[in-house]
């Protein structure tokens, strides 16, 4: 029987000398504002993406011009957390050789820029450098950023959790060389035959893999959703090892069931000490028994199904060298952000900023990006981005507290009563940048919740915190599957609706409603609410109470339920 055939991009990655191609040529070229198409699918490895903006794509084409590309360069900050002078630098950056003028915070605890003309491209990565930032690895098939939860409370252990997250992303780094040759004039390798990849190989990973931390009982980075998770296992506040979890992904494709989101599976406790071993493990089993023909069932979590739970298992620990101990018991639980001020067990004080949407863009009334400028200017303790797209301003000292909240108050940063449901709520960039886009997301997402806050208090349940994602395409950018409401772009102004997940993360949710607008996406909720105000036990999240009456069944086992 023939092998089947290999996806295009393995061949392009096969053929790219790692990662190199002919992206310094493009890079020289100014007869386009693209890349190749082959070198599109490798400067992904490098952090960054072309687009182009949609809005004014069919003007161009009718002036005969070509699209008005740019590039979105996604930066690599493990556990979310930078120093204020790194912050400076990121403002600078953006205020400076962007066309957005903004910065980006990401449901994967980062930043991104939007509107990079590529004759700015080399300039941010070495002004992203001189402060030991970079974008490696940030996109491409490859481990990504890795998260973890940016606990302001609990910091010894995320102190400890963080250690880990940090450790295991410089760890998962390529080797090549590429990077530093092409962006940062490091000196080039007269041959690259002998240059070794010794974790991903010449093709490195079938798709791109995601890593999280979480520290319970919270559950911000939505652990499930990763394809390797790990979940802190602490005794007296010490971090003694970790319930590991794979095989989590968001993305599908509209109308083909072959695909489907999907959450991790528990594989078992694992102590501190052998953390990069099972990494290791998961990761390179997934190199090599993941799907290098179809790209659309290349993720992690395929595998796991395609080969089986108990088989993937077994060479996990044979790779490893070291068996599974059964998981611990441990509470999972909320999956929002603490606003407003905090106090750790270090005594310092951590102020978390509710950034709608994720974008740091100075408005009238409302100065987000000089207001965080400004702090970074006096404060003395870190930044930490969150997976909900905020950011905590950690480390405040007593005396530092106040000037901080003043700043913060005056450039609009504070002082909005923000809403249980907004409060736990995300959307994904979309239009106009994004090429994959089908509806909006992040510029319509706010008026959206609008209606459905005007839906609750009408309902007297606005007291009720319901997580509501939007992403204007299937592949699930703001984890959208997880949502207790989640709306999926189908075309302009239209969305597949998404009920029933579980509050915490521990249940996907399953579509009730195809190919519907505003109007009677709203509908169903009201009617759904107004039941809900009424029928709901003691406590029970909407999530669950959707399920329990029958307007979706429950989700258990996502290769059979999710289509079914």
């Amino acid at each position: 029987m023939s092998e089947p055939k290999l996806s295009a991009n393995e061949r392009i990655k096969s053929h790219s000398q790692h990662l190199r191609g002919t992206i310094k040529q493009g890079l020289a070229t100014d007869v386009t504002g693209a890349f190749s198409e082959d070198d599109q699918q490798l400067i992904k490895f490098h952090g960054f993406y072309q687009q182009d903006d949609r809005d004014l794509r069919n003007e161009r084409k009718e002036q005969k011009l070509e699209p008005l590309y740019s590039f979105m360069l996604r930066a690599r900050v493990p556990g979310g957390v930078c120093t204020p002078q790194q912050w400076l630098e990121v403002d600078r950056i953006a205020s400076e050789l962007t066309t957005s003028n903004s910065i980006r915070l990401t449901t994967r605890q980062t930043f991104q820029y939007h509107g990079i003309p590529k004759r700015n491209l080399k300039t941010i990565i070495q002004g992203l450098d001189r402060k030991a930032l970079d974008s490696i690895a940030a996109c491409g098939d490859v481990n990504r950023n890795v998260m973890c939860n940016p606990n302001p409370v609990q910091s010894k252990l995320h102190q400890q959790a963080y250690y880990w997250a940090k450790k295991l992303s410089d760890h998962m780094l390529p080797h090549t060389k590429a990077y530093a040759e092409i962006w940062l004039d490091d000196e080039k390798l007269l041959s690259t035959e002998t240059e070794a990849e010794p974790l991903y190989g010449d093709t490195y990973l079938p798709r791109k893999f995601k890593m999280a931390v979480a520290v319970p009982p919270d559950n911000d980075v939505d652990v499930y959703t990763n394809d390797f998770g790990l979940i802190a296992i602490a005794e007296n506040d010490e971090l003694v090892g970790f319930n590991l979890v794979a095989g989590g992904g968001m993305g599908s494709t509209h109308g083909e069931v072959e695909t489907f989101p999907r959450l991790a599976d528990d594989f078992g406790f694992i102590r501190a000490e052998d953390t990069i071993k099972f990494a290791e493990a998961v990761m390179t089993l997934q190199r090599d028994w993941g799907n290098r023909s179809n790209r659309k069932r290349a993720r992690l979590k395929y595998t796991i199904v395609d080969r089986g739970f108990a088989a993937f298992k077994a060479e996990v620990e044979n790779r490893a060298g070291v068996k599974f101990q059964p998981k611990r018991e441990v509470v999972i639980g909320d999956r929002g952000d603490r606003y407003g001020w905090a106090k750790g067990v270090d005594n310092q004080w951590h102020l978390t900023l509710f950034i709608e949407g994720g974008r740091i863009k100075d408005l009238p009334g409302k100065t987000l990006q000089t207001g965080l400028r400004e702090i970074a200017k006096i404060h003395q303790g870190d930044f930490r981005m969150t997976a909900n797209q905020n950011i905590i301003i950690a480390g405040v000292a007593d005396g530092a507290k106040q000037q901080i909240e003043d700043l913060a108050r005056q450039h609009g940063l504070l002082g909005e009563v923000i809403s249980a449901s907004r409060g736990h709520s995300i959307a994904c960039v979309a239009l106009p940048t994004c090429p994959l886009a089908m509806a909006e997301a992040e510029r319509y997402f706010p008026e959206f919740m609008d209606k459905i806050e005007a839906l609750q208090h009408k309902h007297y349940i606005a007291e009720q915190p319901i997580v509501v994602r939007m992403t204007g395409c299937p592949n699930g950018c703001a984890r959208p599957f997880a949502a207790e409401i989640g709306l999926v772009g189908k075309a302009p102004g239209r969305y597949n609706l998404y009920l029933g997940a579980s509050f915490e993360g521990t249940r996907l949710n399953k579509m009730y409603r195809e190919n519907i607008q505003e109007a009677e996406i709203l509908s169903e909720l009201d009617s759904l609410f107004a039941r809900y105000a009424v029928e709901r036990n003691a406590g029970e999240h909407f999530g669950d109470f959707v399920v329990r009456i029958g307007v979706v069944k429950a989700v258990l086992d996502a290769a059979k339920d999710f289509h079914g």
